[in-house]
């Protein structure tokens, strides 16, 4: 297996990773409507991260890889939007976010770069 490969698989995980911390995070949330809101959007847009990046590796052409790249970087930085609302608005502390917040930064940061450095050809 080549190293690309293997770190697409690697990604793939981590991300799956992240959008079912972000269900944990989104099942803790307290019941007010306002936490129901922006739950809902945070929930849609980190899981759209782990499924956006696991169609960007079944592209079937360079272009689409960098749409789908594209899509998760968006998604990634919506989710940072969302983040900062909970911490903000006091729904949650900074603190209990502080972990999620990072790896959806580290995962932003990633896919960035990643895309930033896609040639498409066709």
């Amino acid at each position: 297996m080549s190293t690309d490969v293997e770190y697409r698989e690697v990604f793939k995980k981590r991300t799956k990773q992240f959008a079912l911390r972000a269900i944990k995070l989104y099942q803790a949330l307290p019941k007010s409507g306002e936490a129901k809101v922006i739950g809902n959007q945070f929930l849609r847009s980190a899981t759209s991260v782990a499924a956006n990046y696991r169609a960007a590796c079944r592209a079937r052409s360079g272009k689409e890889f960098y749409s789908k790249l594209s899509i998760v970087v968006e998604e990634a930085d919506e989710t940072l939007f969302w983040l900062e609302l909970l911490s903000e608005s006091e729904i949650f502390t900074q603190e209990k976010l502080n972990s999620i917040t990072i790896e959806a930064t580290e995962i932003l940061k990633i896919v960035a770069k990643a895309r930033k450095n896609t040639i498409v050809k066709d």
